[in-house]
């Protein structure tokens, strides 16, 4: 039993090593066979990269299809609501919103200028509110009914209005060729002119303005139509 025991134990049957030519050849068909499998990988994932660009591209062009003929009809893409907005620009509705211009009428015939002739009495000693209060009544009316109401006028500024006509009927008829009959007060004032200061004497030692008026009598006097 004691032999036994000192006997060692013989190892079991291992594999034999391999030689080394043996053993290398798996490792460089291996490294070779891996870059083969990462090539296939990098050509799948190329030509699945090709695939789906293609797709892209394929797509593209279904997609946009609609642009160049939007663009051709000159339109804005269509809105939620389904109407088509019209191009505008900005100009447009200044354009617009301007009024046109009016036809251009014929040109009307210039009217015929008739001649006027004036005459005035300046100096007159008589204030321009006397006087007016008889021009009021002539001014519009003929010459003949002008110096007849002139006439029968009981103001005394009446008097020098109707010297005044007929200082100007004999102007428009010397100057002008006129005809006194056909003639009208087209215009006739009377203006303010210098007043004359003087004194008279009062009650207990005093003495009191006194101012004498004078007017300017302008008339005008026109042929009728």
């Amino acid at each position: 039993m004691a032999d036994e025991k000192e006997k060692p134990k013989q190892p079991e049957d291992k594999p034999k090593p391999k030689s080394r030519s043996t053993a290398s050849k798996p490792k460089a068909a291996a490294k070779k066979a891996e870059p083969k499998a990462g090539a296939a990988k990098a050509g799948a994932a190329k030509s699945g990269g090709t695939r789906t660009r293609q797709k892209k591209d394929d797509e593209a062009p279904k997609q946009g299809a609609r642009k160049p003929a939007a663009k051709a009809a000159g339109a804005k893409p269509e809105s939620k609501e389904g109407a088509k907005a019209p191009a505008r620009r900005r100009g447009a509705e200044k354009q617009e919103s301007k009024p046109k211009p009016a036809p251009r009428r014929a040109a009307k015939p210039e009217p015929v200028s008739r001649p006027v002739v004036r005459a005035q009495a300046k100096y007159v000693r008589s204030s321009a509110r006397k006087a007016r209060l008889v021009m009021d009544h002539v001014r519009g009316k003929s010459v003949a009914d002008a110096r007849a109401l002139l006439r029968h006028s009981p103001r005394g500024i009446a008097r020098d209005v109707d010297r005044l006509l007929a200082s100007a009927v004999a102007n428009a008829e010397n100057n002008h060729d006129l005809v006194g009959d056909d003639l009208y007060v087209k215009e006739i004032y009377a203006d303010e002119g210098p007043t004359l200061r003087r004194f008279r004497p009062r009650a207990l030692g005093r003495a009191t303005r006194i101012r004498k008026r004078t007017s300017h009598l302008s008339v005008a006097l026109s042929p009728k139509d």
